[in-house]
């Protein structure tokens, strides 16, 4: 597969978003079964995984750390952290407690990406960039990462430590950070990390009106999937199937290999828990656009207005 740089962190241009393998989307797999497919994208190529220990209570990286171990060396593992707002701890004792639990979890010594899973508003950025700097001085971690951070948040932090990686939202169906942030990403040599970059399977085209969401599925809260917004976004899939068709390839690809052409600082991490899925996205990793292709589905998306959107508050009332 081919390689992209998140600051000074190699890894494959596409990743692996393990989150699905514990919650999220359903029915989840048997826990052998789980391993033995984080390990086969390790086989067909992939080396970059992402988890959480949000992602079913430590159970993610518990799935990870287990499939990898044995080639630890040879992969680059992401984990986040959520710093509680009020704690009668400092924020370093906080982080460090959370990541040695993580390394516990993950079976490892150290963390390849180290994110702050969201922004606290509560917890000065600057507090958060010095404790990630000791911890990469010491070994503990080699790079850290931010998710959903405004420019001012990037950049602030950014002065105390430098950011490997920004963690956000960002696919066709959400374009909100090419105002700024991947501008700021640019200019500072930060990596962009998009997570849902199919908006959550919705660009895989293999979704309808009538699809039916159980358990904790995120779909269920999700509005991008009422019923009247995927009647409303079919002008997008159209869109994809019509290149799709024209390259011999699948509407996931197509929106993987936009996403991949626009930077060379951008590694999506769409999840995946199927052998044909790996095919599928990290196939993407392809040269599927020219120039020529990719421009004309920009002029094509500018006629489109998405509707519904993903938001953490409306995930938030799947769990209440």
């Amino acid at each position: 597969m081919k390689k992209r740089m998140l600051r000074d962190i190699e890894v494959t241009a596409v990743g692996l978003g393990c989150m699905g393998f514990s919650h999220g989307y359903g029915l989840v797999p048997e826990r052998a079964d789980s391993i033995t497919l984080i390990r086969t994208a390790y086989d067909m190529g992939c080396t970059f995984f992402d988890t959480a220990e949000a992602y079913g209570a430590g159970h993610n990286e518990e799935l990870v750390g287990e499939a990898l171990k044995s080639v630890r060396s040879d992969v680059v593992l992401a984990t986040k952290l959520h710093i509680p707002d009020h704690n009668d701890k400092s924020v370093r004792e906080v982080i460090r407690e959370h990541l040695n639990a993580s390394l516990k979890r993950l079976q490892t010594d150290y963390v390849d990406l180290y994110y702050q899973h969201r922004v606290n508003k509560s917890i000065p950025v600057e507090e958060v960039a010095e404790c990630m700097g000791e911890l990469i001085q010491e070994g503990k971690i080699r790079g850290w990462g931010q998710s959903q951070a405004t420019v001012e948040e990037i950049r602030r932090a950014n002065a105390v430590t430098s950011l490997t990686a920004i963690q956000s939202e960002y696919s066709m169906m959400e374009r909100m950070f090419e105002k700024d942030v991947i501008p700021a990403c640019e200019e500072l040599g930060i990596g962009f990390v998009p997570f849902s970059p199919l908006a959550s399977g919705f660009l895989s085209g293999k979704y309808t009106q009538n699809s039916k969401y159980v358990g904790d599925d995120v779909r269920r809260v999700i509005t991008r999937y009422q019923k009247e917004n995927v009647e409303a976004n079919q002008p997008l899939l159209d869109l994809l199937n019509h290149f799709a068709v024209q390259k011999d390839v699948t509407p996931a690809q197509i929106s993987l290999a936009w996403m991949l052409y626009k930077k060379d600082f951008i590694v999506p991490i769409p999840g995946m828990r199927k052998v044909e899925r790996f095919k599928e996205n990290l196939g993407a990793c392809d040269e599927i656009l020219s120039e020529e292709e990719y421009n004309a589905i920009e002029f094509e998306l500018t006629k489109i207005e998405i509707h519904g959107n993903r938001t953490d508050e409306d995930i938030a009332k799947l769990y209440e």
